[in-house]
């Protein structure tokens, strides 16, 4: 009897157990996994304090200003609603201490009706000790990185750094890559990346934070230390022509 039928079906299970390959890096190599959450069950609270909503805690910190939106995990995803009534969207931090890292996730833009809610986004950011550092901002008109406003009401502003002009359909599942090393930040959707550089971006960072505009989900959320990439300035000289070439048209 052939024993292809067999070898065929072994070959299938370890295609199916076989872990998703990972979206490239750019600047940096992924080094030892610092944190990973598939978000399947119930978040454990946070220890220290949830006074400040940049630092002070480790952990997950959500659902803890009364005006602003809430997150739920649903199965095997974080889901984000804003609060219409009050027009705030929907924060959620993971503390912990870093300065270079790669941030990985999937994000979906929910497709649902907006109910008062006048904007649809997602922002993966950064912050210090006392604000916010740096950003990944995804519309349905595409992604954009940014350099952020660290000190609200105080003279500090957002700085742009790069903008990718690009449909993001909603209810659909985009995979978004952010990379840290010293003052330089790479944005990646899909595999387009954006590049960036402020000294802002060096700064000794205390969270990452989820914000949820209208309502967005996100799975598969993975965090790693970083080191620079050996081709990273033949990469960097690419993206930045591009750019160029982008803003031209």
């Amino acid at each position: 009897m052939s024993r292809l039928p067999a070898i065929a079906s072994l070959a299938l299970l370890v295609a199916a157990a076989a872990p998703p390959e990972l979206p490239a890096t750019r600047m940096t190599t992924r080094g030892k996994l610092v944190y990973g959450e598939d978000f399947a069950k119930d978040l454990p609270p946070c220890t220290g304090s949830t006074a400040r909503f940049a630092s002070g805690f480790a952990g997950w910190r959500f659902n803890v200003e009364k005006r602003g939106g809430h997150w739920d995990v649903v199965d095997g995803t974080f889901k984000g609603a804003e609060n219409a009534e009050h027009h705030h969207p929907a924060t959620a931090s993971y503390g912990f201490d870093f300065k270079d890292a790669i941030i990985q996730c999937d994000v979906r833009l929910n497709d649902v009706p907006p109910e008062g809610r006048k904007n649809r986004y997602f922002n993966l950011r950064t912050t210090d000790s006392k604000d916010y550092v740096c950003s990944i901002i995804l519309t349905e008109s595409g992604m954009r990185i940014q350099k952020d406003d660290n000190d609200h009401d105080g003279p500090d502003v957002a700085v742009p750094l790069g903008r990718l002009k690009t449909p993001i359909p909603l209810g659909e599942w985009q995979t978004i890559v952010m990379e840290i090393l010293g003052d330089e930040m790479v944005g990646t959707l899909n595999g387009k990346s954006l590049t960036g550089r402020h000294s802002l971006l060096a700064s000794e960072k205390k969270s990452i934070m989820f914000v949820s505009g209208t309502e967005c989900s996100v799975r598969n959320l993975r965090i790693w230390e970083a080191t620079a990439h050996p081709d990273w300035a033949t990469t960097k000289g690419a993206l930045q022509a591009e750019a160029r070439t982008a803003g031209e048209k």
